[in-house]
């Protein structure tokens, strides 16, 4: 009965749901509007012509795709003809599906999760597993899954006490999720506990570790920084007195509105102290670039679009490309993670931690409290409550270059000393996928 009135509430806002992602979200993103019959279940057939039934893994948006993608790798490494498909909610999480996979996978959006979409989406793809990242719990399309008698498996799930509390707030629906899982593996024994407590069978549930911190920098990615790093860390054109070979270079990764202009604010006051210094600001969202050069056009600060290649000693780099950040955190002396000096739970710290740079963090990381207590407890991590004591931390790690150092040293210990969920995952995933024909 739960599940009927949420498809019936979900039905009756249906318009809302079709202008918000068609018109609002479209308007700022054309990808919203492409692909967009995959919305209500109707997958292309060339997703699933093949005669072994895919794999399906769940992204819910670029954070998503990035952490699965090593283990979606190490997956097809393990079984080359396997046929993964990965769905994903956002345009940004399918061109990283792309940019990450190129051909090799099939790529859709999840149909929107209304009864008749997602029956619809299952029955022409007919997966031989399901497997969702984090906390994508849907409830109609892991109820039909069950009911299917497709595997529902939950990996890198992460519940925390708010989002426990939410769920206890409609418990009969939670109920049919917990009873729709068939296997789950969680980050710590903190969050297997927490599930256990909204309904799921203790059997059911698997420590693992989470997967974010299996990222281990590849060859191209660590020839990408070096380039970056000529390409940037050079100020020798530069007149100014107080020029040096090399220059202090931060990364702002993944900001939002509102926080942009903290970032910059910050940036000026370390200008005072180091006038070679250089920011590379990547907003989270494309439809932010734009923004983002018109709020740097109007403010004292000089700049240029990496889109556009012609940097040129500027004070600001705008990176306004996709599939770069990581590669961009590796080219730099330390990073501040987005998302965490305004109320937006913070991203992900680890990508820049795997490749040796420090992290600096506002105060808000709630969406990554199974990440920041460790790499805050390995010291590779410092926690700034506003961009008056961010200025601050980069003045005083851009005079002391020992201490930048070891903050990276220490963040990528950090990384190394939590790996191994892949693995564990990779061992359950094993149990589910049917043999070969």
């Amino acid at each position: 009965m739960a599940r009927i009135f949420y498809s019936l509430a979900l039905i009756f806002i249906s318009p809302l749901i079709v202008f918000y992602l068609y018109v609002l979200r479209g308007k700022k993103n054309q990808g919203y509007r492409t692909h967009f019959k995959e919305r209500f279940g109707f997958v292309s057939k060339s997703l699933f012509t093949t005669k072994t039934k895919p794999l399906v893994f769940h992204c819910a948006s670029v954070g998503e795709v990035l952490a699965a993608t090593p283990l979606i790798k190490a997956l097809q490494k393990a079984h080359p003809n396997l046929n993964i498909l990965i769905t994903c909610n956002t345009p940004t999480g399918r061109e990283q599906i792309l940019n990450q996979f190129k051909n090799t996978v099939a790529c859709s959006y999840l149909p929107i999760d209304f009864p008749f979409a997602t029956a619809r989406f299952l029955k022409r793809i007919k997966p031989q597993a399901l497997c969702i990242l984090e906390t994508e719990l849907w409830p109609n399309l892991m109820a039909i899954s069950h009911k299917k008698n497709i595997p529902v498996l939950v990996i890198n799930a992460r519940l925390s006490e708010k989002s426990q509390q939410g769920y206890q707030k409609v418990a009969k629906l939670t109920h049919i999720i917990m009873r729709s899982i068939t296997v789950l593996a969680s980050h710590n024994k903190a969050d297997a506990e927490r599930f256990i407590e909204l309904g799921l069978e203790t059997s059911k549930s698997h420590v693992t570790g989470s997967i974010k911190f299996d990222i281990t920098p590849s060859d191209e990615q660590l020839a990408n920084v070096l380039n970056l790093k000529q390409l940037y860390s050079s100020n020798k054109h530069s007149n100014n007195e107080h020029n040096t070979d090399e220059r202090f270079i931060w990364v702002a990764g993944s900001t939002h509105p509102l926080e942009h202009e903290l970032v910059l604010s910050a940036h000026q006051e370390l200008l005072k102290k180091q006038p070679n210094a250089l920011l590379i600001i990547a907003p989270r969202h494309p439809e932010q670039f734009d923004k983002m050069a018109e709020l740097l056009t109007q403010s004292p600060l000089s700049f240029s679009r990496r889109s556009q290649n012609s940097y040129s000693n500027e004070q600001v780099l705008l990176a306004d490309t996709l599939g770069e950040l990581q590669c961009l955190y590796g080219a730099a002396n330390i990073s501040f993670i987005g998302g965490s000096l305004i109320r937006r739970g913070g991203h992900n710290p680890l990508e820049s931690a795997a490749f040796s740079v420090g992290v600096i963090t506002g105060p808000h990381t709630y969406n990554f409290d199974h990440v920041y207590p460790e790499l805050i407890k390995f010291k590779g991590a410092v926690v700034v409550d506003n961009n008056d004591e961010l200025a601050k931390q980069l003045i005083t790690f851009s005079q002391n270059t020992k201490a930048c150092q070891t903050l990276g040293i220490k963040a990528a210990q950090c990384v190394a000393k939590n790996q191994g969920a892949i693995q564990k995952t990779l061992t359950i995933i094993n149990q589910y996928l049917e043999p070969k024909p």
